[in-house]
């Protein structure tokens, strides 16, 4: 017995000292493996130090799900009775991609505007910029004034999905988000300090980072096998830091929505759907929850939430952000409790015009500012890298795009102009823009016939807690101006997935 006991220490021992050795092989996977191309090895030092990470899978970033990418019928799924004919159905493939689980809550945004504060101190325009618009829940003929006290600050909202904010400030928190998620990942990997120390410009940006714009509060660098170097900086090769987050183009919440994972059997779709779940009801028809308001919309004029001890949905205005159920892809209040955001410039026919591979309407490509040796130029007051739109002249003999501002391609720019008189040649028409062919000024007696479509007009999708339950299918789209908002608009985020579609962690 006594044999026996001193056999399993000796063994225990041997462990321990093997499982930092384990550790220390792991971390070298790809060492001595040898280039398909010139034979001379990848990751060491003597042959230059050229390294190559294998063998590489995402993973997945705070608050996000990963939703498989494939092929689905994009737009109507019942009938159009606003007769507005902008959702004519295409069959489109959607790459793989992230989305939050949830849309963003009243507690995330504030702290968003607790970091901006703090952080760009000489710049107080930056948190007015940011800060939601409250006065979106005031009515003429409503007493809503409580709600514009209480319900971005008070930590009985605090759940509940933020709204009053408009596109341009969905984007910024976007980009913020994506700066404060790389940030803790440098920390969390001993790269970085935490540093609440930084202000204004000093501030951690991601692309700063690695176009070497920005230091911080280095803990180590990692060691350089360039024979050349010592340590350096993460680069974006090391595959350690994440993509952007940003918003979901339309066709990618429209696909995140409908789910329609769960009604597939190999490649067989069994049943479309109207709503993120099955039936063409809107109450639970499982038996636990039988009856049960399935989202947070309107049942009929003036009918909200129900009655007093049976409230329907259970939600005056919003509701918590995970209320209900998720759909097949895990995502909450896809349908109902607020619209929100996507990325896309609104077109009544984008169906028609888009590519059938990751379709959006939108683009403008841009390049970074860069001095006359073509380095990087220096960053701007809020630490972030300048960018500008790319000048024709430089897009001469591509063949993929020809302008930088895409936005109107087809559909507002000069070459589909309803005027015949157009010229490529003429500043004053390429100037011109969407205005040639959505038309903008005022008819006689100063009635003003402008159309509401123009390169500013963005989609926002989904029903609301003010709305009916048509608006909840989540092909049915919308428009509003990127610079407004309203209370019934929030937006979740999404994030590029790299590498192979059915790869995730």
């Amino acid at each position: 017995m006594k044999l026996k006991s001193s056999i399993i220490l000796f063994v225990f021992a041997i462990s321990l000292m093997i499982l930092p050795s384990c550790s220390k092989v792991k971390s070298l996977v790809g060492k001595g493996e040898k280039s398909k191309t010139t034979g001379w090895a990848y990751n060491e030092p003597e042959n230059g130090g050229f390294e190559y990470h294998s063998g590489f899978q995402q993973e997945t970033g705070p608050g996000l799900k990963f939703i498989q990418g494939g092929t689905f019928t994009m737009g109507r799924t019942q009938q159009d009775v606003m007769y507005d004919w902008n959702n004519v159905p295409r069959r489109v493939t959607v790459p793989s991609f992230y989305i939050d689980e949830s849309e963003v809550r009243n507690v995330d945004y504030l702290e968003y505007l607790h970091w901006i504060k703090r952080v760009f101190v000489s710049y107080p325009e930056v948190y007015r910029k940011a800060l939601p618009d409250t006065l979106v829940w005031r009515d003429e003929l409503a007493y809503n004034e409580p709600y514009v006290n209480n319900y971005l600050r008070h930590p009985a909202y605090g759940e509940y999905p933020v709204v009053g904010v408009s596109w341009e400030q969905a984007v910024d928190f976007c980009e913020w988000r994506t700066d404060r998620v790389n940030e803790r990942i440098l920390i969390d990997r001993g790269i970085l300090n935490e540093d609440p120390t930084q202000r204004d410009e000093n501030n951690f940006n991601t692309e700063s980072y690695l176009a070497g714009q920005y230091e911080g509060a280095v803990n180590k660098n990692l060691t350089d096998l360039n024979p050349d170097n010592e340590e350096r900086s993460v680069r974006w090769s090391d595959g350690m830091l994440l993509p952007k987050y940003r918003l979901p183009s339309e066709a990618e919440w429209e696909y995140a929505a409908t789910a329609l994972i769960g009604n597939s059997q190999d490649e067989r779709i069994t049943d479309r759907k109207i709503f993120p779940w099955n039936g063409h009801w809107v109450r639970n028809d499982d038996k636990k929850s039988r009856g049960k308001m399935m989202a947070n919309f309107v049942r009929g004029r003036g009918d909200y939430m129900g009655t007093a001890g049976a409230l329907n949905d259970a939600g005056d205005i919003t509701v918590p952000v995970n209320s209900f159920w998720p759909n097949d892809f895990g995502l909450y209040c896809m349908a109902g409790n607020v619209s929100e955001w996507v990325a896309d410039v609104y077109r009544p026919m984008s169906s028609e015009d888009i590519s059938d591979f990751n379709p959006y309407r939108g683009n403008v490509f841009k390049t970074a500012v860069r001095d006359e040796e073509g380095n990087i130029a220096e960053k701007d007051s809020l630490g972030r890298l300048r960018y500008r739109n790319q000048k024709d002249e430089e897009l001469v003999g591509r063949e993929n795009y020809k302008t930088a501002d895409n936005r109107n391609y087809r559909d507002g720019d000069v070459e589909s102009s309803i005027v015949s008189d157009y010229t490529w040649n003429n500043p004053e028409h390429q100037a011109a823009g969407s205005s040639r062919m959505y038309v903008q000024g005022r008819g006689q007696g100063g009635s003003d016939f402008s159309s509401m479509v123009t390169d500013d007009s963005r989609v926002y999708k989904g029903g609301s807690w003010k709305d009916r339950a048509f608006w909840m299918s989540p092909s049915a789209r919308r428009f509003l101006n990127q610079k407004e908002a309203r209370d019934d608009i929030g937006f979740r985020c999404a994030m590029t997935h790299v590498g192979h579609p059915a790869n995730q962690k």
